[in-house]
């Protein structure tokens, strides 16, 4: 398993818990016919939970006015259940994106600066160098503080139930020195969104989760997703992620993710997923000048916006949207600027190894390409 709880993986690549080996596949369910093109996709995710290293997955592909669902592999192990079509699972570091949202929002209505210190608005936090804006951009130097915890498999039993506050993550970061001086470096630091997820409570005077739900959850109809703050269970349909643990399958599914708190706990479904992206890109969230600011990349910052990825694939097209990892998920949110081609993407990982990388492109290739 990586280190990293949650982290970004548009470079061709998938996240954190995808070093496992995969079951064999079955065939995914139409939404809508698109002919060849759900074929290699099927192909894709098959080649995912055989030599990908995965259990499962689960995909829901946009070309214009088709649309389709595929999945493979199986739910659970000892099990024959197929992965539920529309089931939930723990996005990551997605979540990144809905804070950055809520907070562009707060912005937009002018309840502060971006290129403000982030101590004007919460004295005494962190560096009084750092703006908010490099706190969104990953630029701020803050150390990660999933650095300092036990993630890997056997070490992760340890704090897998514990209550974390985001206090507590704040302080093994600023613990240790920034890791280069605000502003002259992009590393992609979960810290950054504790400390973004304050700021929204700051701002807001409420819970940030409360804040998500009024401003976007809400609105959208998005009714199967949650930030679910200590519950340890994914409510409803859903695939099982494993790890392995004293050389033996240990189910990871339940855990406490407060671990990641703003920065990736919150859980959802690829039906909800791609409504959140549709209104992201299309500027149903965003006042236009805010809408040009998640996207605004820098020389520093090439391939990050404000809790954004944006980049161009090799094929040239450009792709905005995030990916997420938590242990056993992975997940991707990924949508053209203009929504005519959109994927979103959950991956459940299982105690052994492989390679989704080959697979991954594939399928990118074939939605986007």
């Amino acid at each position: 398993m990586q280190r990293k709880l949650s982290r970004p993986s548009m470079r061709i690549r998938l996240v954190a818990a995808l070093t496992t080996a995969g079951l064999i596949a079955t065939t995914g369910t139409a939404l809508a016919d698109t002919s060849a093109d759900r074929k290699i996709v099927q192909e894709a995710l098959d080649q995912i939970t055989t030599s990908g290293g995965s259990l499962g997955a689960q995909v829901r592909v946009t070309d214009g006015h088709q649309r389709f669902t595929a999945r493979s592999g199986k739910a659970e192990l000892g099990s024959n259940r197929r992965v539920p079509e529309n089931g939930r699972f723990r996005v990551g570091s997605i979540t990144k994106t809905f804070v950055s949202t809520v907070l562009l929002q707060l912005q937009g209505e002018g309840k502060f600066d971006l290129d403000a210190p982030v101590v004007r608005y919460l004295p005494g936090l962190i560096d009084g160098r750092i703006t908010v804006r490099q706190v969104m951009q990953h630029t701020s130097g803050l150390y990660d503080y999933t650095k300092a915890l036990p993630l890997d498999p056997d070490e992760f039993e340890q704090i897998r139930y514990k209550h974390w506050t985001p206090q507590e993550m704040l302080k093994i970061s600023t613990g240790k020195p920034l890791d280069f001086d605000p502003g002259t470096r992009w590393s992609y630091s979960n810290t950054n969104y504790v400390v973004a997820g304050l700021l929204v409570e700051k701002l807001t005077g409420r819970p940030y989760e409360k804040a998500v739900q009024q401003r976007i959850l809400k609105p959208l109809h998005l009714d199967d997703t949650e930030v679910p703050g200590d519950d340890v269970d994914i409510h409803g349909p859903h695939a099982h992620g494993y790890v392995t643990v004293a050389g033996k399958p240990n189910d990871i599914t339940r855990l406490n993710p407060s671990v990641a708190w703003a920065a990736g706990e919150i859980i959802s479904t690829t039906r909800d997923l791609d409504t959140f992206g549709v209104a992201l890109a299309s500027g149903r969230l965003l006042k236009p000048a805010q809408q040009q600011e998640i996207a605004k990349t820098t020389a520093v910052s090439p391939e990050y916006g404000l809790g954004l990825q944006v980049q161009t694939l090799p094929c040239g097209t450009k792709v905005w949207g995030h990916g997420g990892g938590i242990p056993g998920y992975s997940s991707q949110l990924l949508t053209t600027p203009d929504t005519h081609k959109r994927l979103e993407l959950s991956i459940t990982s299982a105690p052994a190894g492989g390679d989704p990388n080959p697979a991954f492109v594939k399928l990118l290739n074939e939605v986007f390409c």
